[in-house]
């Protein structure tokens, strides 16, 4: 088969894939995570059912690829935002706000199915990449004299992601705010 083919067909195939997850994203914001079928998805996405089912083998499976790619983006997003802040301290708290407020946003998906989709192993994978993520902005703040130096920046990161995980339940921006404010407290040297 010529190479042109293969990247026409190879373009085709994600061009399908991403329009499935974006229907289905739709769907689910619509319908939540259990209201979406594979007949919705196919009709939103502009396929036949059969070709849906090349791609993909039930709606768990589609779901699941959706929300890696919502975690793939929002550790993009993560990126994004460090690269874009000035000074370690700040940089620390702009990543660890946009965190925030993205786990602000995810009670809006809350069901079993939604517990079921944070099992997986790319969320396990994700997990750690921002865990070691976060870990390196404690060390370049604690290295700037902005964090405390008397708790292994490891433990300060396991800290700032279990504290910031309250963000989940809390219903407000303002809330949101506080709550990182509290956390970054906590990182910190003690005056005492």
């Amino acid at each position: 088969m010529p190479r042109i083919w293969s990247e026409t067909i190879a373009a085709h195939r994600d061009a399908v894939r991403e329009a499935t997850l974006d229907a289905t994203a739709t769907l689910v914001a619509e319908h939540g995570l259990t209201g979406v079928t594979m007949s919705q998805i196919a009709k939103d996405t502009g396929i036949g059912r059969a070709t849906l089912y090349k791609y993909f083998p039930d709606v768990e499976s589609i779901l699941r690829a959706w929300h890696e790619r919502q975690i793939d983006e929002h550790l993009k997003q993560l990126l994004e935002i460090r690269d874009r802040t000035d000074g370690a301290m700040e940089r620390l708290e702009a990543v660890l706000t946009g965190y925030a407020a993205a786990i602000s946003h995810r009670r809006e998906h809350d069901s079993p199915l939604a517990t079921l989709l944070h099992t997986g192993e790319h969320v396990a994978a994700a997990h750690e990449h921002l865990r070691e993520f976060i870990l390196e902005l404690i060390a370049d703040a604690a290295a700037a004299g902005a964090v405390r130096r008397d708790v292994p920046a490891g433990e300060l990161a396991a800290y700032c992601l279990h504290a910031l995980a309250a963000a989940g339940v809390l219903d407000s921006r303002a809330a949101t705010h506080r709550l990182v404010k509290t956390t970054l407290s906590g990182l910190r040297e003690s005056t005492a």
